[in-house]
């Protein structure tokens, strides 16, 4: 049984007196244990949909205009996060499912010591803790802050970047969750602790069985990590499959696009390769295709294939058991791959 499913989520943003489609009808599960990776380019609406899944969007401006996010709560039972009133909500929130954002220095209150942070978490989520600073202690030796004893007392901007992030990581595994959300966790980090966090979310959850849902635009990173991959473009789910596969075969011309433009080794004397444009605004989506207007493999087609693309929007469609693509001719591309 899925830990999440998603079911034709919309949500919509109130701008200027008009609702704008920031989402529209994105569908996946979340396996326990699995790693999931959504990527995308900025504003294709990777990071709200995560936002979404404890409702912390607010509302206004933001509005859920369709679909259910069902959780398996207690005893395999499924709650819809939608329906929840606050009082159920917030034992989902930090509790269930916890995330970890991009800028820890920013997330990490600066007032308070980094102890006292993480033992919040364990106070609300799991009362039931007798020493709790023995918990934090451990958390902190989980998560390979050195000298915990000592760093336990430290204020965040005593810590560097990796450090601080380490701090997250641990905080957000004090209430134990069953789904953890990395929101470009490593945005703000060099390469070598870049590797170094990654590699200790793949380990904790090989170690807990916790499910992470991992946002990023680093493809380097999702062939490292992740076990599914989800390519979102201007609020769509255009194409999703296992991560070998998808590497091996897009079909997608935007999934193909954002694998050529990904640096190689040996090719350091060449050009990177770009996506002409940028991602439209809600305001400005195309009537078809949203990828519409950059799609070089719209471009190479016939006057006939090229006006559905602007005027048909494409459908989801199954390719076998563990890939699925948004594209009228997937098949082309299939051919090119």
């Amino acid at each position: 049984m899925a830990l999440l499913e998603l079911e034709n989520l919309s949500i919509d943003f109130k701008v200027d007196g008009k609702w704008l489609p920031a989402v529209s009808g994105v569908s996946f599960n979340v396996e326990k244990g699995e790693i999931l990776a959504l990527v995308g380019e900025s504003g294709c609406g990777k990071s709200v949909t995560c936002m979404s899944l404890a409702r912390l969007l607010p509302e206004p401006p933001a509005r859920y205009s369709g679909g259910n996010i069902l959780f398996s709560a207690e005893k395999g039972k499924k709650v819809d996060i939608l329906r929840l009133d606050k009082k159920e909500l917030r034992k989902i929130r930090g509790g269930k499912i916890a995330y970890i954002f991009q800028e820890p220095s920013v997330s990490l209150n600066p007032v308070f010591r980094i102890g006292d942070q993480i033992a919040e978490a364990i106070f609300l989520h799991r009362p039931e803790v007798e020493d709790v600073k023995s918990e934090v202690l451990s958390l902190l030796k989980q998560v390979g802050i050195p000298e915990p004893e000592t760093r336990i007392n430290a204020y965040p901007h005593e810590m560097s970047g990796g450090m601080q992030q380490r701090i997250m990581i641990a905080m957000a595994l004090a209430s134990q969750p069953e789904l953890l959300i990395a929101d470009e966790p490593t945005t703000a980090l060099d390469v070598t602790i870049q590797a170094q966090i990654l590699e200790l979310l793949k380990k904790i959850g090989s170690e807990t069985g916790m499910a992470i849902i991992l946002v990023t635009h680093n493809l380097g990173i999702v062939s490292e990590l992740a076990d599914r991959v989800i390519v979102m473009y201007a609020g769509n789910m255009v194409e999703a499959a296992v991560v070998g596969e998808l590497l091996e075969k897009p079909l997608h011309p935007y999934t193909a696009a954002l694998l050529s433009a990904v640096p190689r080794l040996g090719h350091e004397n060449e050009s990177l390769t770009t996506i002409p444009g940028s991602v439209p605004s809600p305001a400005n989506y195309p009537a078809g295709c949203r990828f519409y207007g950059r799609c070089s493999l719209c471009e190479s087609l016939e006057n006939q294939k090229q006006l559905k693309c602007a005027e048909e929007i494409p459908l989801w469609e199954k390719i076998s058991d563990t890939h699925y693509c948004r594209c009228w001719h997937f098949r082309e591309m299939g051919k090119k791959s």
